[in-house]
Parts: structure tokens; C-alpha cells; sequence
């Protein structure tokens, strides 16, 4: 049976498939919009069926033009956070992504959705993965909240007791070359330093944290697929998923990690955050685990300085450095 991945070739979803590869599939359907950019080279190492433009595939999907299938991993999206055409988002990341879950649960395929973490807002409302806390929730930008509205639609139609939807915290790792100024800090950071000899982080605006003391939960990439595949193993574990680590790092354990991983002295430079940024930065985010632990999931997270040590020395710093 065929495995349909959206996003196939964007950063989680290559990913994605490399897990389907490690898991011997390679009946996979990927969906994406190629466009100029150089996503296609994240899928030169793997092996898949077909591709599908995402502008074509959603009318041959809902027609049933794919025969059977097994699953669909939905990780097509518009994943800046900076967009700021309301009615393109609302399109892209809610409709369709509801039209794909309609279809999906009406055939009893396996749906797995790429929910956000930035549906938390400021984290003054906690990072709390129960449902029930939803309603609570007020993002800070319109890409979180059209991540936000499928989730409580999910819940409101009880499709949600039969999809996963995964709220992906500070996700790094490789693949993610093609995203530019929304790749992560690790990505950034290592070109500083081979280029520059320093990293340099935003100064803080609150006592509480030091300069570089604001904290993220980040994850490596390789877990989070390995969380999906476990999903995928498992139909009858639904709702609501944080994908991190559970504990939140510094900027500063960041910045170290990739010293150390790059055998480069510490040289950090602490910079003044611009103006536009100040009143809508999160100092602190961290997955609340314990729904998902709870479940049984077997994914043991990477530590930080072990996870920025095997994407530096085992990708940026090779000739090929794909997944």
C-alpha cells in the first residue's frame, strides 16, 4: 500500500521518508511544490514511487486516483512565521489540510498532521498537550493560528480521536538547507563560525534571563521521524502530540554545543534584537512530554550537544550533506 507524504521534499518531510526508506517503503508518493528552490536536492538520496505537484495532487486524492493507501503523513505547509497574507495561509494550511482529513478518516487511512508549536503564543498559557487546553491557546502570528484552527476543528468534529496532529517545537537537523532565514540557529551558527570565528545571539529584554539565556526546546530531526514512524505502528494512538525533547536549553548551550561539535573555541556576540521582534519573542518554550510518554512511546530524545554534534560532523561538515 502506498504511503503519501506532503512537504516530501521540505525539511521534516524528506526526513519522513528516509524513515520509510530505513524502514524498508519506498511505495511513497511525494507531494510538494518544487518551485526553484533547492528542496530537490533533499530528495536525490531517497527512494520513492512518484511525485506530485501539491497544486495537482488534492483533486486526484479526494477523485481517489491513488488506489490504496496506507497512510498520509501531511507535513505541506507554508511554515513562515512572518507571512503576512492571512487569506494564503487560511488556504493553504487549513482548508487544505481539512480537505486531506476528510478524505482520509472517510477511507480509514492513517492520517499523521503537522501541527505547530507556535500554536502556544507566548507560552503564558502553558505547553500542555491536552486537548482540553486548546481553547486557551492564542498564537502570536497567523501561521500558528492557522495550525491552531485545524486542531480545534479537529477536536470540535471528533476527528481528532482519529489523527495525530504534532505540535513540532524547535525542530534542527539536516534537510533543513533550503529554508533560508528560517532555517535554525545550529544551521546559522555553524556558518558563522567557519566564517566569522563567532555566533552571534539577540541580548535579552527581561531580568529573569540573562543575554542568551532564553530558552527553547530543541529537537533533532532524526527523533521526531522516529516518533512518525512509531506512529505509524501504531493507528490506534491519536489526538494532540508534543514532539520535543521535554527540557529547554539555552541560546548560549546552543552556541556551545556548536563550538564543541565544530572543535572551535567559545566566541559569542550579543546583539540588540530588532525593534518589530521585542513585544513578540518568546524567552521561554518546552513540550509537555508526558501525554506522549505515557502512551508508550519508545523515542529517546537527543541530548543537544550529542544531536549538534552528529548534524555537524556527520552532514555540514561533509560533501554530501543530505539525509
Amino acid at each position: 500500500m502506498k504511503y503519501i507524504v506532503t512537504g516530501g521534499a521540505g525539511f521534516i518531510g524528506s526526513a519522513v521518508v528516509w524513515q520509510l526508506n530505513n524502514a524498508g517503503i519506498d511505495d511513497i508518493l511525494v507531494v510538494d511544490n518544487l518551485g526553484s528552490s533547492d528542496k530537490w536536492k533533499n530528495l536525490v538520496n531517497r527512494r520513492y514511487a512518484d511525485y506530485v505537484h501539491k497544486d495537482a495532487f488534492l483533486e486526484s486524492f479526494l477523485n481517489g486516483r491513488f488506489g490504496d493507501v496506507a497512510a498520509v503523513i501531511h507535513m505541506g505547509a507554508c511554515s513562515s512565521t512572518t507571512e503576512r497574507d492571512a487569506d494564503y495561509l487560511m488556504a493553504n494550511n487549513y482548508y487544505y489540510s481539512r480537505q486531506i482529513a476528510e478524505y482520509a478518516l472517510s477511507r480509514d487511512i492513517r492520517l499523521i498532521n503537522a501541527s505547530s508549536a507556535a500554536t502556544y503564543g507566548d507560552g503564558t498559557s502553558g505547553f500542555s498537550d491536552d486537548p482540553e487546553a486548546l481553547s486557551s491557546l492564542v498564537p502570536l502570528n497567523m501561521y500558528g493560528y492557522s495550525k491552531h484552527l485545524f486542531d480545534l476543528w479537529a477536536r470540535r468534529t471528533g476527528a481528532l480521536d482519529r489523527l495525530a496532529s504534532l505540535k513540532f517545537f524547535n525542530v534542527f537537523g539536516p534537510n533543513e538547507y533550503h529554508k533560508g532565514d528560517m532555517c535554525s540557529v545550529i544551521y546559522k551558527s555553524f556558518f558563522q563560525v567557519r566564517d566569522t570565528g563567532r555566533i552571534r545571539l539577540f541580548k535579552s529584554y527581561r531580568d529573569e534571563y540573562p543575554d542568551g539565556g532564553q530558552m527553547r526546546d530543541f529537537v533533532y530531526v532524526k527523533d521526531c521521524v522516529a516518533l512518525i514512524g512509531w506512529l505509524l505502528e501504531n493507528r490506534d494512538i491519536n489526538g494532540i502530540m508534543n514532539v520535543g525533547t521535554g527540557t529547554a536549553r539555552t541560546w548560549n548551550d546552543l552556541a556551545q554545543s556548536v563550538f564543541a561539535a565544530m572543535d572551535r573555541p567559545e566566541n559569542i556576540e550579543y546583539i540588540d534584537m530588532p525593534v518589530h521582534l521585542q513585544d513578540r519573542y518568546q524567552y521561554f518554550t518546552e513540550a509537555r512530554m508526558e501525554r506522549v510518554r505515557e502512551r508508550g512511546c519508545p523515542v529517546t530524545f537527543t541530548d543537544l550537544a550529542a544531536a549538534a554534534d552528529d548534524y555537524v560532523r556527520n552532514y555540514l561538515l561533509k560533501e554530501d550533506p543530505y539525509l
